[in-house]
């Protein structure tokens, strides 16, 4: 071995490593968010400590992100894999209009991220006896609103990396996890910091979640939780949407060979 070889290669990796700011970011970014998360989780049930509801509370709050991670990374990645591919100018040499690329990225990210979800209930099932369908019908509503959450989060992506490229690809699978602590998945918003508690209020997640503990607790549910997440993710996704499609307009004007 020769150590001027072996300086050479870890040089090589560093000028990789100081050009990619997505790999940068990872270095401290996964550590944080999972202190930050599971620190609050921890907290909160020394707070709470009511052993029934812990695996309960802990498996429906996995089951159900799963819906709004998967979600909202199959929207942004229905992009990625298309510039990844430098398919965007042979696409859109085709009759194909931005609609119905939207709709089929949305289809197949439905489609997907239900899978994901069915896997992870049956598992959770399977393995631990916990039954995420005893929630009964307000699955339901649980599921769509969390599922208009991470498609609005996945166009606004999408339409960052249509502005920015791929420089900013890290956003496609990063930004959900900052999300994460104020959607108060495994505990009570009340948790949170006063200054976070604020930012909850406008994550419509945390509406969805703290109604899921509201069932599992009491088999009742404020329908006002409901209302205020649906109102937020309309606002979101009609946002979301216009600046998606004023992204895509103002590559068209650059030309779409630029996107590479």
């Amino acid at each position: 071995m020769k150590l001027y070889r072996i300086r050479g290669a870890i040089l090589h990796y560093y000028y990789i490593l100081k050009s990619s700011p997505d790999r940068i970011t990872d270095v401290f970014y996964w550590p944080s968010i999972d202190i930050v998360v599971w620190g609050l989780t921890s907290l909160y049930f020394t707070r709470n400590s009511n052993a029934s509801t812990l695996l309960p509370f802990l498996l429906s709050g996995i089951i159900l992100w799963t819906i709004v991670y998967q979600g909202q990374r199959e929207i942004s990645f229905g992009l990625l894999e298309v510039l990844w591919n430098r398919n965007m100018v042979n696409m859109f040499t085709t009759p194909l209009t931005f609609t119905e690329w939207i709709v089929s990225i949305t289809v197949t990210a439905l489609a997907k991220s239900s899978l994901s979800f069915i896997v992870a209930a049956v598992l959770a099932l399977v393995l631990y006896k916990m039954n995420v369908f005893n929630e009964g019908f307000y699955l339901l509503p649980f599921l769509a609103l969390l599922t208009l959450f991470a498609y609005a989060v996945g166009f606004f992506v999408s339409g960052l990396i249509l502005r920015y490229t791929t420089k900013i690809q890290t956003l496609a699978w990063s930004t959900m996890a900052l999300i994460s602590p104020f959607s108060a998945i495994y505990y009570s918003v009340s948790t949170l910091p006063i200054w976070a508690q604020k930012i909850a209020l406008l994550i419509p997640p945390s509406y969805i979640f703290e109604g899921m503990r509201q069932v599992i607790l009491k088999k009742s549910l404020d329908t006002n939780l409901l209302l205020a997440a649906l109102l937020l993710d309309l606002a979101y996704l009609i946002l979301s949407l216009i600046y998606l499609k004023m992204s895509f307009d103002k590559v068209l004007d650059k030309g779409l060979a630029k996107l590479y």
